[in-house]
């Protein structure tokens, strides 16, 4: 009797803690199962998520020049396209301008880190830097390649009607200023006077070396004869001075004849072009022949073709955007972008790639 209630007391403990396990089963759900489910649901929501855009391989950092310039919105603008429209880190930065854009992109760049510097030069910085003809460059030249050619920057050479000079000829024996000291005005004025056979230490009755603003004031004083100043038209000094001087016969812009032109661009191949101020710019009685100067998108020379192409391409692609943020860029086209091709700085293979492409280059 004993026996047979032992027998039925184990069964019944055993029934119960199977209904215990099986409870707990029901509730408890396997670890290996929960992992698989998080595994499988985390996927799903990555799936269901835009696709992102690959991580970038470099870095493109594009000097530009002082803030409210041209140069520093340009740069500024072109960094958000090729931020926007590629997976290329790129960023832009105030400067100096054109040397010490230059000395970075010589400097600064690491191409073993996949860093390039980018810049907005003007051309007869980027000529003397890359040639050594600068000091600063004598013996490390800046290792430069040309993307594109961006706007011109026009030579002129302002007088008032009342001194007789008629050419840049005639500027010998008279109060002459070059520009500021070691600015691109200064810099184009002397390499034209240096073709020219003008030493402007020796054959000027008076050198003054004036920025914009000073210059006019200079000429409008009547303490000099004409001024050099390379800018981009209209440039809101010299229409200032046109205003001021209407009245005593206005100002008169002085041509560069085209044995002088060609003189220049024999010279300093690749560097200048001819061009023409319309007379309803400053309201002058003709329009004037002068040199151009085209201002340059450029690279440091080893960054990989495949990104100078989509930097290039990006670019010319979202021209639209460029042009309506930025005045001046309504010279950046297709037509204008290789005029310096053939020239002594040469053009980025990465950038002939995306011309070839598209026909501007045969």
């Amino acid at each position: 009797m004993r026996t047979t209630l032992l027998i039925i007391g184990v069964v019944v403990v055993l029934a119960i803690v199977a209904i215990l396990v099986a409870t707990i089963g029901q509730n408890v759900a396997p670890p290996t199962t929960q992992t698989r489910t998080g595994s499988t649901q985390t996927a799903q929501t990555q799936t269901s998520q835009p696709q992102q855009k690959a991580p970038a391989s470099y870095s493109v950092i594009i000097a530009t020049g002082g803030t409210g310039g041209v140069y520093y919105y340009y740069g500024g603008v072109v960094a958000g396209m090729l931020k926007n429209f590629t997976n290329i880190d790129a960023t832009s930065i105030q400067t100096a301008a054109s040397i010490d854009n230059l000395l970075l992109i010589r400097d600064k760049s690491d191409p073993t880190k996949g860093i390039y510097y980018c810049a907005t030069v003007l051309p007869d910085s980027a000529y003397l830097a890359y040639t050594g003809q600068d000091s600063r460059f004598k013996d490390r030249r800046a290792p430069i390649a040309i993307m594109w050619a961006m706007y011109p920057n026009y030579l002129h050479i302002v007088t008032r009607s009342d001194t007789g000079i008629k050419t840049v000829y005639d500027l010998k024996g008279k109060r002459v200023s070059t520009g500021a000291p070691g600015s691109g005005t200064e810099v184009e004025a002397l390499l034209l006077l240096q073709v020219l056979g003008i030493d402007p230490a020796k054959d000027f009755s008076k050198w003054e070396r004036l920025g914009a603003a000073e210059s006019a004031n200079a000429l409008k004083d009547g303490a000099i004869d004409a001024y050099f100043w390379s800018g981009g038209l209209p440039t809101s000094s010299i229409v200032e001075l046109a205003a001021a001087l209407k009245q005593r016969g206005g100002i008169v812009l002085v041509e560069i004849p085209d044995d002088a032109i060609n003189a220049f661009t024999q010279k300093f191949p690749g560097l200048a072009t001819k061009g023409v101020i319309p007379k309803n710019v400053y309201g002058t009685d003709k329009d004037v022949q002068t040199l151009t100067f085209w201002n340059m998108f450029v690279c440091h020379k080893d960054m990989p073709d495949e990104l100078a192409y989509q930097i290039t391409k990006t670019v010319f692609e979202h021209l639209d955007i460029l042009q309506k943020s930025v005045a001046a860029a309504k010279d950046t086209t297709l037509k204008n972008a290789l005029l310096y091709y053939g020239g002594t700085i040469p053009y980025h293979p990465g950038a002939l790639r995306y011309y070839k492409e598209v026909g501007a280059l045969k």
